[in-house]
């Protein structure tokens, strides 16, 4: 079964590579000025116009230009102002934007944003050294998989969307080379994970049709937001309702892969601790299962709760009905995409548990093999 599954997938993945895609906005390249880095030297601040917040810091900046225009230059930019603006102190490095002729007699830089490649390069080294050191080779296994992810995704998924291919056939493709990818490098070619994979197939196949479904029924157009807006307004070629579909099938592989995998676990250690049928075996492995969906779909809520905390504050200082507020195209779609991920991780738990159930080794078979085998001798 899932041999041809994976040669679909390859013959899938060839028809709809997208080699390399330019893209035209219609904008000058230099239209909104040129990036350029820089490490502050020292602060400048003074008082505040009258009505000034009392956060805000007012005054100037001295920059030593590192990188972009005006490299190994010095420098002043305005202390940056309004909310969220970046807090300069001195030895901050931080990002500029050149743009000389943005403001007739204004400064030629502007401070856009702090510089983070540092601190994430540690941060990802300390989490890849727990991973390896806790997993050992299996670790690297992992990391291996997920950067067949990342791969996936940055080579494939997103480009081919941008060339104007339909997301939910790339979603659906390019979810099911991850998965083939990520958990045969993970957890190795055998019975175990071949059950895992067939169950997530399964699964991601019923997300897919659950979400067209009531996509569909609830009128959603997959614009609810400033950002899909820019996206129809600059990318006319993507379909946005497509979109909204791929991005409820590659949200749910994750979980479904944590599931699947833990299920296939479950049931072959079960097995192997004598459990006398496969009745019996599903039993076991199912209750175990339940419990874990039910942690898993707590998960989902707080993941998104927290995410969207923001959001949430708003909602809850507003003068809208909450009925008119759950039923409006933001939440209406996150609604349904949180519900139909959890639908297939519901299901999920029987597929899996079912097959690994049916392909287990119990101890009751073992003799008469053993006996078999004797006898021919």
């Amino acid at each position: 079964m899932l041999v041809p599954a994976a040669f679909a997938t390859i013959v899938a993945m060839i028809v709809l590579w997208p080699g390399r895609v330019h893209l035209t906005t219609g904008a000058p390249a230099n239209s909104a000025g040129v990036r350029a880095l820089g490490t502050v030297a020292a602060v400048s601040e003074q008082a505040c116009p009258a009505g000034t917040p009392a956060a805000q810091r007012c005054g100037t900046a001295a920059v030593e230009v590192t990188s972009g225009p005006g490299a190994n230059t010095q420098t002043t930019v305005d202390l940056p102002q309004g909310p969220g603006a970046p807090e300069l102190d001195p030895g901050d490095k931080i990002v500029l934007l050149y743009a000389p002729d943005a403001v007739p007699g204004g400064k030629s830089y502007v401070v856009t944003d702090h510089q983070r490649g540092a601190p994430m390069a540690w941060l990802l080294g300390l989490s890849a050294l727990a991973v390896l050191a806790f997993g050992r080779w299996r670790g690297l296994t992992s990391l291996a998989g997920l950067a067949v992810s990342f791969g996936v995704l940055l080579y494939f998924i997103i480009p081919a969307i941008l060339k104007g291919s339909p997301p939910l056939t790339v979603a659906v493709v390019g979810s099911s080379a991850i998965m083939f990818a990520a958990l045969y490098l993970t957890h190795g070619v055998n019975v175990h994970t071949s059950v895992a994979v067939a169950g997530t197939l399964a699964s991601l196949v019923l997300t897919g049709v659950l979400g067209a479904v009531f996509t569909g029924a609830m009128h959603l157009t997959g614009v609810a937001g400033d950002d899909d807006s820019f996206l129809v307004t600059t990318l006319g070629n993507v379909d946005m309702r497509g979109l909204l579909l791929a991005g409820i099938v590659i949200g749910s592989l994750g979980v479904l892969d944590d599931v699947t995998v833990t299920q296939a676990a479950t049931v072959a250690e079960l097995a192997d601790a004598g459990t006398p049928s496969r009745l019996e075996l599903y039993r076991a492995a199912s209750r175990i299962g339940r419990a874990h969906v039910a942690s898993a779909v707590n998960t989902i809520v707080l993941a998104y709760a927290g995410s969207s905390l923001p959001l949430l504050l708003l909602i809850a200082t507003g003068a809208q009905p909450v009925s008119q507020l759950l039923t409006g195209e933001f939440l209406a779609q996150e609604i349904m995409r949180s519900a139909v991920g959890t639908i297939g991780l519901v299901a999920s738990v029987p597929i899996t548990t079912a097959l690994a159930a049916l392909v287990a080794d119990l101890p009751v078979a073992r003799p008469r093999a053993k006996n078999i085998a004797e006898t021919v001798h």
